[in-house]
């Protein structure tokens, strides 16, 4: 059993998640560089895939990302023709991000990614459930304790 008062390397959780995610990172970054795509778009893609025509400040909370990042990835999305953007007439602060026929075109392209994902972590559909549910858990009790130890 590994004593939690280590201090080596290895035994630090965080350095096996961080070394887990820089290497799903990459593999990502292969497979969708045939969709012209970075991890960072794909994520929003896969966003507007599951719900279409929705505000910038709806993809930033859903996707965790502040608009000085969301931004510059739509712009970049845009410029590629797979999303458009419109400024509400009635609050021009406010931008909706849609698909666009070709975004929605590639979603047809990127059906087989998670199958690609998937395989090389060597996880079947369940098996890829049950660590999308414990990430989920753990996700969550880390944001308590953080929002636990910060001021009110």
């Amino acid at each position: 059993m590994t004593d939690t008062g280590s201090l080596r390397l290895d035994d630090q959780l965080c350095f096996g998640l961080y070394s887990a995610s820089r290497a799903v990172t990459s593999l990502y970054r292969a497979v969708l560089a045939d969709l012209d795509l970075t991890y960072p778009q794909y994520l929003v893609m896969l966003a507007l895939w599951e719900q279409d025509d929705r505000l910038v400040k709806e993809l930033g909370a859903e996707l965790n990302l502040d608009s000085g990042t969301l931004s510059p990835l739509l712009k970049r999305l845009e410029s590629t023709g797979v999303v458009k953007r419109t400024r509400q007439a009635d609050d021009e602060r406010a931008v909706r991000v849609s698909l666009s026929d070709a975004g929605k075109a590639l979603r047809e392209k990127a059906v087989g990614v998670p199958g690609v994902i998937g395989e090389a972590m060597g996880l079947d559909a369940a098996g890829l459930a049950r660590m999308r549910g414990e990430l989920d858990r753990l996700t969550g009790s880390v944001n308590a304790y953080r929002d636990a130890l910060s001021p009110a």
